[in-house]
């Protein structure tokens, strides 16, 4: 749905190095691969020899509804401005720390923008979903049934040393991936794709999996990350395992130094192969883009002030209130504004570990979330600047609500035995309003009547007042924490649970250590390296947060596996209209949120930027992408009165 560069620095920036098949389009992997040959595009079916042509498209782009709404003679995306200056530098700041500039392995921690400098054949754009145009390839060729897809590469790209971009190219990076790739990857593209097949060196084809949906098969595969075989071949590189030495691409930018750890920087190639593409036209517009690393929020703000990095999207809302109060803001060198946000919400939550026994119980889910008191954390702590998380498809018309619709129903009705209580009859689960005061006595007593269902009580006279089950176990949950900002938010939740009598504790680690943790799947509760908000048209990205294949990877950090989840996720996958998608997202949205799985948190449905006075963004932003590292400019007139007054390093 986004399209190039449209990335955030800060703790989202480091999440998005962990690419997923949705967010990132950077898929891996599938089944076995044909032997590469030269012979001519051949039918999809079994036995190409015998059977019947089937007429085909040859097209620009594709949609998974309708047609794409950019017609093939475009000359530039509407909401660029085809005029934009190139020059001068963006930063930014990410939060840690880095040791490798290969986020496709779980070994080590990825560079950010590490993967800037990689194509992929397909790209979406800001302002239209579901939809995905060519880029490194010319056309595409496949036919109605969509059974298969052939990549015509344009003869111009090449990368960044000069050698030409080739099907074999594709073809190696579609093996690395589904060999080598991160396992939530292999296992999709497995079950998506039964084959790829060099035609030329310009021709690719790619054969999908009979009966699996093919909605937006083609999508998938064209968000492949294309790399050089040369470049791998080179330099020994072997995608499973951290690298120092970063990608060679064909990409717009290039890898220009870095303090390992500190910091990293990326200049625009000069020599860039795809500048006058109409899809790039008005894009990828400064020389260079850095990245500065901080170990934590406080620090990362102080060096904003002082003009350490130049662009800040600020997610605290105490310093948004209270903090923009500097010298360079007052004397009005810094910028601040609100700029529509037309995504879905980030889906931001503590989530539960299922695989711990604690947490079989629903009950003891539901009990848990009563004890956060968001109105009260919202008025006090964030300056009513938030609202609440409900849905997994937040802020958008995918968001289930109310009793199950009648079409809802025809999906939910077969799956009855495998549905969580109150599914068929109940509105759809939200989370709990709390009153003014921090410890609201009413949903306590809920939460505690609830404990006591699920076996969970305080013994008469119990010197410490914790709750136990029949064999004497205390109903221990340990929260782990990264980020010192969110000691104000987690302490007073974690005091709740105690007075609830839960043995709850606050456990602050470094990044490293809850990443690894959370491979492992060692935590009782936490937020997840990977938000929880999900696509406005979802696919078998579903699969890697939802399905029980993935139960033990780390995108499903709850360990959901439940059956009814699973065959709402294939229906999704098979939903051939918009209608028919939303009627099964909201039966699959009203499913999950019926697990109680998670402690949902909060969003604002702007983004909240600072910036120091040189950049300017089209009038009007599309809705789905912020877009200053793809689409803003440099502003040279008002970068040299800022260094004039003397603002600028």
């Amino acid at each position: 749905m986004g399209a190039g560069l449209a990335l955030t620095a800060g703790p989202a920036l480091a999440q998005q190095l962990a690419p997923t098949l949705a967010q990132a389009q950077q898929p891996a992997p599938a089944a076995a691969t044909q032997t590469p040959s030269q012979a001519t595009p051949a039918t999809p079916a079994a036995s190409p020899a015998t059977a019947p042509a089937e007429a085909t498209i040859t097209a620009h782009g594709i949609s998974i509804f309708g047609d794409p709404k950019l017609p093939p003679d475009f000359k530039h995306l509407p909401y660029v401005n085809p005029d934009a200056p190139k020059g001068g530098e963006i930063s930014e700041w990410a939060s840690g720390g880095f040791d490798s500039f290969n986020p496709y392995t779980i070994k080590g921690r990825g560079a950010a923008l590490s993967t800037v400098m990689l194509e992929n054949l397909l790209i979406g754009t800001a302002d239209e979903v579901g939809a995905a145009y060519c880029l490194l390839c010319e056309t595409i060729e496949y036919p109605e049934s969509r059974d298969w897809v052939i990549f015509h590469l344009r003869p111009e790209a090449k990368f960044s040393d000069g050698t030409p971009v080739t099907a074999q190219d594709v073809l190696f990076s579609y093996e690395q991936l589904r060999d080598k790739g991160l396992s939530s990857f292999r296992t999709v593209f497995a079950q998506m794709v039964a084959g790829a097949e060099v035609l030329d060196d310009r021709s690719i084809r790619f054969t999908f999996t009979p009966d699996y949906p093919r909605r937006d098969l083609i999508q998938s595969v064209g968000g492949l990350p294309v790399f050089s075989r040369a470049d791998f071949q080179a330099n020994a590189r072997e995608l499973g395992e951290s690298s120092a030495k970063p990608f060679i691409g064909s990409g717009p930018y290039l890898f220009d130094s870095a303090d390992m750890g500190r910091s990293v920087r990326y200049v625009r190639d000069p020599d860039y192969w795809g500048a006058n593409l109409p899809i790039n036209i008005g894009r990828n517009n400064f020389d260079r883009i850095r990245i500065e690393y901080f170990g934590d929020y406080e620090s990362a703000f102080e060096a904003f002030k002082a003009g350490a990095y130049t662009f800040r999207n600020e997610a605290s809302s105490i310093i948004w209130a209270t903090r923009y109060n500097f010298p360079a803001f007052t004397a009005g060198h810094v910028v601040k504004d609100e700029l529509p946000n037309g995504n879905v919400a980030s889906g931001q939550a503590w989530v539960m570990n299922l695989r711990r026994p604690q947490f079989q119980d629903p009950r003891v889910r539901e009990a848990l979330g009563l004890a956060f008191n968001f109105e009260w954390s919202n008025a006090t702590l964030f300056y009513g600047l938030y609202e609440r998380v409900n849905s997994f498809w937040e802020n958008s018309p995918l968001e289930a609500t109310g009793k199950p619709s009648p079409g809802e129903l025809a999906v939910l009705d077969p799956l009855k035995a495998d549905l969580p209580p109150g599914v068929l009859t109940d509105d759809a689960v939200t989370a709990p309003t709390s009153g003014e005061r921090q410890l609201d006595r009413a949903n306590l007593r809920r939460a505690g009547a609830l404990l006591d269902e699920a076996g969970w009580t305080v013994a008469q006279g119990s010197p410490d007042g914790l709750r136990r089950n029949a064999e004497g176990r205390t109903l221990r949950i340990e929260v782990l924490n990264d980020s010192q900002t969110f000691d104000r938010v987690l302490n007073p939740f974690v005091q709740n649970l105690r007075t609830l009598g839960v043995d709850a504790v606050h456990t602050r680690v470094d990044e490293a250590q809850i990443e690894s943790r959370l491979r492992q799947h060692d935590f009782d509760m936490t937020i997840p390296s990977q938000p929880l908000g999900q696509n406005l048209i979802p696919g078998a990205d579903l699969q890697q947060f939802f399905g029980s294949n993935s139960v033990e990877d780390v995108f499903n950090a709850m360990g959901v596996a439940n059956p009814a989840v699973d065959r709402l996720i294939s229906l999704v996958e098979n939903a051939t209209t918009q209608e028919e998608l939303t009627t099964r997202v909201h039966a699959l949205d009203r499913t999950l949120r019926a697990l109680r799985f998670w402690v949902p948190q909060w969003y604002k449905g702007t983004h909240t930027v600072a910036y120091w006075d040189m950049y300017a963004h089209p009038d009007a932003l599309p809705p789905f992408a912020l877009g200053e590292l793809d689409f803003w400019w440099y502003d040279a007139d008002k970068a040299e009165k800022l260094r004039s007054a003397g603002a600028l390093r």
